[in-house]
């Protein structure tokens, strides 16, 4: 079980990589070729690190991952009330991306500068968030958690997953990854080119 709860946290951490990646390739286009923003695509990303990220992905983390590690040692407190103070602080950022998406789009004078420094602060703060989950909390987890820790885990992010985070939530995640790899233009989907 160890294995299938690791399996599916870094498949998450890779879809959600994959979009910032994404995001963060668009707004460079945008800046320095003046290619035209692809709103539909812009805002189909944002609502999926928000609806994946916030609303999945990180409470299940918090209840389950963090809390188990919680209960098994006290070596993980402080990397974990890191991570959770960053759960917490994350929805409010995504807000204020979406507020300059939606500046952008309407046209706002400096729209462009401030999705992008919005784009670039949500991006990095994502990326060293992942990180710290991925190098410090999961090692701990490996080292603390028992079999059946690692089971409630492996069932709280499986498929069907925790009915508190939605009823079969994974796939109307994996239809919208697809609908934006599908939106999104060569390199980072198969959608069609840019517009310059």
């Amino acid at each position: 079980m160890l294995n299938r709860a690791l399996a599916i946290i870094h498949d998450e951490h890779h879809a959600l990589g994959a979009v910032l990646h994404g995001l963060r390739f668009l707004v460079r286009e945008m800046r320095e070729k003046g290619v035209t923003p692809d709103f539909k695509l812009l805002w189909s990303m944002i609502y999926y690190m928000d609806a994946f990220s916030e609303r999945l992905h990180n409470p299940r983390e918090d209840a389950y991952l963090f809390a188990r590690l919680k209960l098994r040692t006290h070596e993980a407190d402080a990397v974990i009330a890191t991570l959770e103070r960053q759960h917490a602080e994350s929805g409010a950022q995504l807000r204020e991306l979406e507020q300059a998406l939606g500046q952008l789009e309407a046209g706002m004078p400096g729209g462009l500068d401030i999705f992008a420094n919005a784009v670039e602060q949500q991006v990095e703060e994502a990326w060293q968030h992942m990180a710290l989950e991925e190098r410090i909390a999961i090692p701990l987890a490996k080292k603390h958690l028992t079999v059946e820790d690692w089971i409630d885990i492996a069932e709280a992010f499986g498929e069907n997953g925790d009915p508190r985070f939605g009823a079969k939530p994974d796939h109307e995640f994996r239809d919208l990854f697809s609908r934006i790899v599908n939106l999104a233009p060569p390199p980072i989907g198969v959608g069609p080119p840019l517009n310059h």
